[in-house]
């Protein structure tokens, strides 16, 4: 387990950005960490539940839960999941592809990332 040297929030741009010293870090944005939530509601117990409708979200606070991880409170409400040192690492390390899986399984949902949009498919 590797631990940051600095963990800042940045409510106005909604961004978490993880130090792990001069040369390497990393920028979480909220809405990317909403929908990476480790927490069941999000995993599914295994069969991970699509999240829509997040693109507005922001990080309202960040917490320490013990010496292992973050408690991340979202604008939506979202509050539960604790995100390990080493599952923010793995989000940092792998965020373009994870992202880019994302936007792929919203596409073929027919879903979208505002809230103000429903899409519909039409089967012709």
């Amino acid at each position: 387990m590797r631990l940051p040297t600095a963990v800042k929030l940045h409510k106005a741009s909604r961004v978490l950005e993880l130090e792990y010293g001069p040369d390497e870090r990393y920028r979480l944005d909220a809405e990317f960490l909403r929908v990476h939530s480790p927490s069941a509601e999000v995993q599914g117990h295994g069969r991970p539940v699509l999240q829509t409708g997040k693109l507005n979200v922001a990080l309202e606070r960040i917490e320490p839960a013990g010496q292992y991880a973050l408690k991340l409170t979202f604008s939506d409400g979202h509050d539960t999941g604790l995100y390990t040192w080493d599952y923010l690492e793995q989000l940092a390390r792998n965020q373009e592809a994870m992202w880019q899986r994302y936007l792929d399984e919203l596409a073929a949902a027919g879903k979208s990332r505002d809230p103000e949009v429903s899409a519909v498919k039409l089967m012709l």
